[in-house]
């Protein structure tokens, strides 16, 4: 998700000055807004705080239809909208919450669903709405991403009932709880769904986006072979992150048989990046480093500090043997480096006019059955093939392989397709409500880094709910929306369902 700035989503610069001329929206659109915001901010604000306390991460040891998280999460959101006199349905992997009854219908997409959170690494539990850690924050793994706009839908389709605006379109909330993890079982439910003719998500950024890049990755396997004399230094140990989405904060390296030496010019290396804070601890014959960096969502690796990445580079004062963490901090090293346009990666890197260019975040390294994995998440643009972009990936780790003599035991790449709804009707509307309600009159359409379910919708885009030039928090390890975010999406989503319901 995310327009934010030149290297992450915005592609075409935006011009945003105060408003002089303001855009309008209908005046029961604007009546209803305010009366949403008078009636319902204090409720709405409860209502994330009661679903933002299910643990809604998917498990593979247990299914959704078993797992008391998800169960209770649909219990939790279907007693609240049917208790606001709501329609709420249950499929299984989909909830939908519906009002009206015209013929043709809009959706409003979204899902329920969250990434894991490290409890370690918030003041409070990250499944529970903290409210006063930091005034005017509400901080809880899912308030942006995307159980605040959940409980903000679902208040905006509270008030538009309560004074009974006419509306030509039934409003459908769809909330999908994979989004995360699986997107197979949306896929299956959209087969036998009846369509909506207006697509909007609410799960990525404003004003309106228009396209989004490509989810893409590149694994890389090193085997766990012995190294030639383990009398002298080498790495038995390196790793870090957490999930394959998500700039990575903290990453762990041991190093067998440090010298005096060695362990010096290490901490020179690692002075070079004061962003990151670098931990050693001598035991014995080991010395082990930690780095600690910033993490956030992968899309917009610009708001991170790599922690993998950078430890890796204050590790590259030598060519280390070739064991599986020594072998994956040379590849580190070489093909990915510290930035976050794939520039070292052969001749990956390119960018598009509109979209920008395509980013990399190298989001985890892992042992598994295999060995040692690196998982690098590209987002991608239009503007190069999948067959021409696969041909350059294999292409220099190919040529990397031969001029080191490194084998990897397995390498994966995956190439997602970038997404564009350049001409969808709802646009030009949307853009009117957000011109109107934030006063930033030059506001066009954007292109994020992220992926969201708009790709599997016929002409789907995205409204919301973060803000431009405001960092994304979800995936982050301090997600969080603001009061004031909160209140204005209110009154934009509100404004935007009457608006397009109408059209």
């Amino acid at each position: 998700m995310n327009f934010r700035s030149k290297l992450a989503r915005i592609a075409a610069p935006l011009l945003f000055s105060p408003l002089t001329a303001m855009a309008s929206v209908s005046p029961e659109a604007q009546n209803t807004a305010d009366y949403a915001v008078d009636q319902y901010e204090a409720a709405m604000t409860d209502t994330l705080a009661e679903l933002v306390k299910f643990k809604t991460v998917a498990r593979e040891d247990l299914p959704l239809e078993k797992n008391p998280e998800f169960t209770g999460f649909k219990r939790a959101l279907c007693g609240k909208a049917q208790g606001l006199g709501l329609e709420c349905e249950d499929h299984g992997y989909v909830v939908i919450v519906a009002l009206g009854q015209g013929e043709e219908k809009i959706g409003i997409v979204t899902h329920g669903d969250v990434q894991p959170a490290n409890p370690a690494k918030w003041k409070k539990s990250p499944f529970e709405l903290d409210r006063t850690s930091e005034p005017g924050k509400l901080i809880a793994r899912g308030s942006e991403d995307d159980k605040g706009p959940i409980a903000t839908a679902l208040y905006a389709m509270k008030a538009i009932k309560d004074k009974g605006v006419p509306m030509q379109r039934r409003v459908e909330l769809i909330v999908y709880l994979g989004e995360e993890s699986d997107w197979g079982p949306l896929e299956a439910f959209l087969k036998d769904y009846d369509m909506p003719a207006y697509n909007i998500t609410i799960d990525a950024n404003y004003p309106v986006v228009t396209a989004e890049k490509g989810w893409s990755e590149v694994r890389a396997t090193f085997a766990d072979v012995p190294v030639a004399d383990s009398n002298k230094p080498y790495l038995s140990d390196f790793h870090g992150g957490y999930f394959r989405s998500q700039v990575p904060d903290e990453a762990h390296a041991r190093i067998v048989n440090p010298t005096a030496e060695l362990e010096s010019s290490i901490r020179a290396r690692a002075a070079r990046h004061p962003q990151v804070k670098f931990e050693f601890t001598q035991k014995d014959d080991v010395l082990e480093i930690t780095a600690r960096g910033v993490a956030t969502h992968s899309s917009e690796p610009e708001h991170g500090v790599n922690a993998i990445a950078f430890l890796a580079d204050a590790l590259g004062n030598r060519d280390w043997p070739a064991n599986a963490a020594g072998a994956m901090v040379r590849y580190i090293n070489d093909l990915i480096g510290t930035g976050i346009v794939a520039e070292q990666f052969g001749d990956i890197a390119y960018r598009d006019d509109f979209m920008g260019p395509m980013t990399g975040a190298l989001t985890m390294v892992k042992a598994d059955d295999k060995g040692l994995t690196s998982y690098l998440n590209l987002r991608r643009p239009t503007g190069k093939t999948a067959e021409l972009l696969d041909k350059q990936i294999h292409g220099a780790i190919d040529r990397w392989q031969k001029q080191t003599g490194i084998q990897m035991a397995d390498v994966g790449v995956h190439l997602g397709e970038p997404y564009r709804a350049d001409n969808a009707p709802q646009v030009e509307p949307l853009l009117q409500v957000f011109r109107h309600f934030t006063g930033i009159k030059d506001a066009g359409p954007v292109s994020i880094g992220g992926s969201t379910n708009a790709k599997l919708l016929p002409n789907a885009v995205s409204f919301g709910p973060s803000m431009p030039g405001k960092a994304y928090t979800g995936h982050s390890e301090h997600e969080f929306i603001t009061v004031d975010q909160l209140r204005l999406n209110l009154k934009m989503y509100t404004a935007m369902m009457i608006e397009i319901a109408n059209l």
